[in-house]
């Protein structure tokens, strides 16, 4: 018998494998969503999409991200024909409108109340551990933001003001809980928070609640917003994912999503601003665009104005383009090449490098 099936037989752990035989560390499961750009802020490429463990999006009040998390759900119970979605609900603020408006059957949909972070802490807990590999289930918890704890609401009831220590630690202690199980069982699991500013001479958006969703997200975006205007006219916002953090997306990327008061999300946003800056489309007088070919630097006799590219007939043959989704995973993806210089460096000159040199 190896070492390394000694090692195996003696573990405690039933799920402990060779590391080139773990199904941790086999291709995750991704969940393509229709918007193409939406996968490339979750994943740095066109057919990427969500995946399991946890998701955080935060942002400001009205910021488009409940929404953003109904998309990926949609996209989720699509693959699973067999799949659940458990929202667990503290700002009742998600109408069953919007749910119906990204297509989600409601009779999927297991909505529960939460009144404080123990009550959510204590039930997720408990979901997330019966749960099996097997069972197709996505959760969202819409709102950590507003979520109080369970001291600062019986100090109220009980006419105490005093600051309340353990919301921090409560929601750092539900983070440290669930998450294993997330990625263990396959589970994505979506989180919305909301922002505040630092107190710096230039403020940041920072994610509230502590760093316990901070440490434990495999995927994090604040969300800013940009006005949409036809001509004077308001129409609508560009809504801006800045990926904060990310296991698989370059870090600080910035990806526009235009939802407009007529029409709602435009699935091709955000597209037009990468093709140009891969050369896939180019501005060839003002105001008007023409698709492409990057390697030959020949350009179609077809233009088209801003509005008319926002279509499956101008973004079609773009999308399938391997040179254009070999560029996104190139350019946003996040690099996994050697971290070690393959020049052999000799014993010698590692010694003096620690040393300082030789005294002279």
């Amino acid at each position: 018998m190896s070492l390394v099936d000694k090692i195996k037989k003696n573990s405690t752990i039933k799920e402990t494998a060779v590391l080139s035989k773990s199904k941790f560390f086999n291709k995750k499961d991704m969940i393509q969503t229709a918007v193409p750009a939406i996968n490339i802020a979750l994943s740095g490429s066109l057919d990427g999409g969500l995946t399991p463990g946890l998701t955080t999006i935060a942002g400001p009040s009205r910021h488009f991200k409940t929404l953003f998390s109904l998309i990926m759900a949609k996209a989720y119970l699509d693959k699973y024909a067999d799949s659940v979605l458990l929202f667990y609900d503290s700002e009742f603020g998600t109408p069953q409108a919007y749910f119906s408006s990204v297509g989600i059957d409601l009779e999927r949909v297991v909505h529960s109340p939460i009144a404080d972070v123990e009550q959510l802490k204590f039930d997720l807990s408990q979901q997330v551990n019966e749960l099996s590999h097997e069972d197709k289930v996505i959760i969202i918890v819409d709102s950590v933001g507003n979520l109080a704890s369970k001291k600062e609401v019986e100090d109220a009831l009980d006419g105490k003001s005093t600051v309340d220590m353990t919301r921090a630690k409560q929601l750092k202690s539900l983070f440290r809980i669930v998450t294993p199980n997330l990625t263990i069982k396959d589970i994505p699991l979506i989180v919305i928070n909301h922002t505040y500013k630092t107190m710096e001479l230039y403020a940041k958006d920072i994610v509230s609640g502590g760093t316990g969703s901070i440490y434990s997200s495999d995927t994090i975006w604040i969300i800013g917003r940009q006005q949409e205007k036809d001509g004077t006219e308001l129409a609508g916002y560009n809504f801006v994912i800045n990926v904060e953090k990310s296991r698989y997306v370059r870090e600080k990327s910035k990806i526009p999503i235009t939802v407009k008061f007529e029409g709602g999300i435009s699935r091709w946003s955000g597209l037009l601003d990468i093709a140009l800056e891969s050369g896939h489309v180019v501005k060839p007088s003002n105001g008007w665009y023409s698709k492409c070919d990057p390697s030959t630097g020949e350009i179609e006799d077809k233009k088209y104005r801003l509005k008319d590219t926002d279509s499956t007939e101008f973004w079609g043959s773009i999308v399938s383009n391997k040179t254009f989704s070999g560029w996104i995973k190139q350019n946003y993806q996040v690099s996994h090449g050697s971290l070690l210089d393959n020049n052999e460096v000799s014993e010698e000159t590692i010694s003096e490098a620690f040393s300082g040199g030789e005294d002279e």
